[in-house]
């Protein structure tokens, strides 16, 4: 059987093989692409080193085959031994490309944040079992809260008297990362749902900026320039204006979130939130409030506005339809932040 796969690096260049099979065993290769490699005769190293191995192959062995198997000399540029692999797995089809799903856009609605971070859950697991196509979907709200990861000490990140007194509620979300203040209007975030072939042999670091390569396009068509600052921020030339966080499921799905700031009570957060100092030693800055420089600063558009750019952008670049939460999804959700998301117990279950 004749196979094609093409992979474009994040910052690099395009990867494309084209593979034979038979009885499970991949027999040709022909790596090509736009990268740069040296010497010539290192391509070969590249095509043998896939050549004989099991149509099921996992990332990782391929990976290992292809590094195992380059001369010591050889010098790859625009590409590496993961691009490989991805592109190999592409070709068998065990990799998948944002093209490859029919996506689905969930418009934002006023919900309950308990219920926002159980929608994520509840989502995610529809997506492992099949029953609902990839999604991205845009919350909103209309009470303030903050969103812990879900590895954050509570009393280590919120000042629960201050949270009390501005009537700020404390929901703590299935994935890691940092602790996210939202005052209602204040934010733009949306949650992906997909399966996980979708980034397929990537590590955390590398499927952040590949699942938000779009994000940085909706700024731009609205007079900004956007760029990610490992591990997980998004920024712009004026300051970070959000971050992303992520989490897998071991049953083939994965969630995928970013909250941006459209406009911030600076001095509330810092009251509310216990950053310390050691959260911004590596900034480079001495002030938590100078960390995020919200869009409202840098756009004359209503955040509802952007959100309606971010949605374009996004069913441009993956012919994405709109679409509705169903009933049941809901009650699903509600039942979940009743009996999980809304309680003590889960949201202190890291003191």
């Amino acid at each position: 059987m004749m196979h094609h796969g093409e992979y474009k690096v994040v910052g690099g260049k395009l990867v494309v093989v084209d593979l034979e099979t038979s009885n499970g065993t991949i027999t040709d290769v022909s790596l090509n692409g736009d990268f740069f490699l040296e010497p010539d005769e290192a391509l070969e190293d590249l095509n043998e080193a896939v050549r004989g191995l099991p149509t099921d192959a996992s990332h990782g062995t391929i990976r290992d085959a292809v590094a195992n198997n380059l001369r010591e000399d050889a010098v790859m540029f625009g590409f590496d031994a993961d691009a490989v692999a991805r592109v190999v797995r592409r070709a068998l089809g065990h990799a998948t490309k944002w093209e490859d799903h029919e996506w689905e856009i969930l418009g934002p609605e006023i919900i309950p944040i308990t219920e926002q971070v159980a929608l994520d859950e509840v989502l995610t697991r529809q997506i492992a079992k099949g029953v609902r196509k990839p999604a991205i979907r845009f919350w909103d709200w209309n009470e303030g809260a903050v969103v812990i990861g879900s590895f954050q000490s509570l009393k280590n990140e919120v000042d629960m008297e201050q949270a009390d007194k501005y009537g700020i509620q404390v929901v703590r979300r299935i994935s890691g990362g940092g602790a996210m203040f939202m005052e209602a209007g204040n934010c733009i975030t949306y949650s992906l749902y997909a399966p996980e072939s979708l980034v397929d042999g990537m590590s955390f670091a590398d499927s952040y900026p590949f699942l938000d390569a779009w994000v940085m396009e909706a700024p731009q068509n609205i007079g900004l320039k956007a760029h990610y600052k490992p591990l997980n921020d998004i920024a712009t030339e004026a300051g970070k204006i959000g971050g992303a966080a992520q989490k897998r499921f071991a049953n083939g799905a994965m969630l995928h979130h970013v909250t941006m700031s459209y406009d911030i009570d600076a001095q509330k957060m810092t009251q509310v939130l216990r950053i310390g100092r050691e959260k911004i030693s590596d900034k480079g800055i001495t002030s938590a409030v100078k960390r995020v420089d919200p869009l409202k600063s840098q756009t004359d558009l209503e955040r509802m506005e952007i959100i309606q750019v971010m949605m374009d952008t996004f069913a441009q670049r993956t012919g994405a339809k709109q679409a509705q939460l169903d009933d049941a999804t809901r009650q699903a959700a509600q039942q979940l932040a009743e009996t999980k998301f809304a309680t003590e117990q889960w949201t202190a279950r890291v003191p």
